[in-house]
């Protein structure tokens, strides 16, 4: 990970916005994104990791991480990354593939959310089988 004035502060806005949540697994959800802008190339790409999800599954707004500094690219990146639901899931992955920040981001996103070692095999459902094959669908129209 690269440690930039941006990255420590987008580390600090991941700890705090997701410090009570837990993932799928029952795990602290702040390893999820730690876990992705830990494979990122580029200062935008590890912050753009790190708040992948913070608009999506907190209070926070984009105008919120606008007045707080983060670059253009990392919010056009975001609001990529972010799914409507009102846009079908397929047409969604298809709309960030041509950006290079959100495709990166939503590749280790898809890779990580794909692995079921993560969970306890007693707890693995069908909806997490076909959740598995969804990602695995969307990874294609990525790569």
């Amino acid at each position: 990970m690269i440690y930039t004035p941006l990255t420590r502060k987008a580390m600090d806005l991941c700890f705090s916005a997701h410090m009570h949540q837990r993932d799928k697994s029952g795990q602290p959800y702040v390893f999820h994104p730690f876990h992705l802008a830990e494979q990122m190339k580029d200062e935008y790409t590890t912050v753009t990791a790190l708040l992948h999800d913070v608009v999506e599954d907190t209070s926070y707004t984009f105008d919120d991480l606008s007045a707080m500094g983060f670059p253009c690219e990392v919010i056009d990146a975001l609001k990529l990354l972010t799914h409507d639901d009102a846009t079908s899931y397929f047409d969604y992955v298809a709309a960030l593939k041509h950006d290079p920040i959100a495709r990166a981001v939503k590749i280790a996103d898809l890779t990580h959310n794909s692995d079921l070692s993560r969970m306890d095999k007693e707890s693995i459902t069908e909806r997490d089988m076909a959740r598995r094959e969804k990602y695995q669908r969307a990874l294609e129209i990525l790569l």
